[in-house]
C-alpha cells in the first residue's frame, strides 16, 4: 500500500505542477494556447480556465489525501 501511494503521490505531484504552470497569470499563460482566448459573457473566465481550476483543485485534494494516507501508514509501521 505504501508503494502504491508513493507512486500515486509522484504522479499527482507532477500533474499538479503541470496544471499550475498552465494557469494564466497577469500577462496570459500557456492555457491561452489551448483555447483560453474564448471568454464567456457571464463570467470573467473562460471555460478552459474554469475546467483548469477544477482539475487543479481535484489534483490538490488528491495530493493532500495521499500525503495524509502516507503519513498514517508510516506512523503505524
Amino acid at each position: 500500500m505504501i508503494l502504491f501511494l508513493s507512486i500515486l503521490l509522484i504522479i499527482v505531484s507532477l500533474l499538479l505542477v503541470l496544471l499550475v504552470l498552465l494557469h494564466r497569470g497577469k500577462g496570459g499563460g500557456l492555457s491561452s494556447m489551448f483555447g483560453g482566448s474564448f471568454y464567456s459573457n457571464l463570467s470573467g473566465s473562460s471555460v478552459v480556465e474554469r475546467n483548469l481550476d477544477r482539475l487543479t483543485i481535484i489534483s490538490g485534494s488528491l495530493w493532500v489525501v495521499t500525503i495524509v494516507g502516507l503519513g498514517l501508514l508510516y506512523k503505524n509501521s
